[in-house]
């Protein structure tokens, strides 16, 4: 089975702009994401999906591989599935673009999921505390006995009606791996009810009856959306070299 990542990377950003090309540790912080998923050693091919020649020309000086995308596009998983007619592979992994520091443990068990033949969707969680539960930038999922996934909300879910203190969160990490055949099929699907109102494209699937089967991590990813982010990855980055 052919495995491929591919990064999406929008170059326009409205909390900070042009995020992907800031600088983070010599290099920029696509750069980074794109070497360290290469690295994590999981992945036949590694490609970046952009629609900026930045980007795009940052990559191709990396030796890496660039898919430019000819349509705009909502989300992620969009601009991914039009690559699939320059990228041959069986199963995609999408990783966002502005996670530098890719955890090859987790990527590995994410893909692992696949070796069951009924999955063809798999996404990643970890355990996070109720104060950060109640943040609506991190999105909580509940889990049945099988550990699909049953609902994605930024409200805190489940909610702890009597105040228990043994209640834990799962925090949704928006590392998603599909089949081909349900990218491609997923995203010729119209926005959801659901989805338009929390703005979470998964719950698009969750809304057909996709499975979901949800993988456990501990890796604690940096999302860079803001300029504290992207602070708090420049001091990350200085503590491991």
């Amino acid at each position: 089975m052919k495995i491929a990542a591919l990064i999406p990377a929008r170059y326009a950003s409205t909390r900070l702009p042009a995020k992907l090309v800031q600088d983070l540790g010599g290099i920029s912080v696509i750069q980074r994401t794109y070497l360290s998923t290469l690295a994590a050693g999981v992945f036949d091919e590694v490609w970046v999906v952009t629609d900026h020649k930045e980007i795009e020309r940052q990559i191709l000086d990396l030796g890496g591989n660039v898919y430019f995308s000819k349509k705009n596009h909502e989300s992620g998983s969009d601009r991914i599935a039009e690559a699939l007619e320059k990228v041959d592979a069986h199963l995609i992994v999408n990783v966002q673009g502005d996670e530098p520091f890719q955890d090859p443990k987790s990527l590995q068990g994410l893909v692992a999921a696949f070796e069951r033949p009924k999955v063809k969707m798999a996404s990643l969680m970890c355990r996070i505390s109720e104060d950060e539960a109640y943040n609506p930038n991190a999105v909580k999922v509940v889990v049945d006995e099988k550990m699909n996934a049953i609902y994605f909300s930024r409200s805190p879910i489940p909610f702890n009606r009597e105040r228990s203190e043994d209640i834990f969160y799962w925090k949704h990490v928006g590392v998603y791996a599909y089949t081909r055949e349900l990218l491609k099929e997923y995203t010729s699907w119209p926005k959801g009810y659901l989805e338009q109102i929390e703005m979470l494209e998964q719950l698009r699937l969750v809304e057909k009856g996709v499975k979901i089967r949800m993988v456990e991590t501990t890796h604690q990813a940096i999302a860079i959306d803001t300029k504290e982010d992207l602070d708090r990855a420049r001091n990350f980055l200085k503590s491991i070299l």
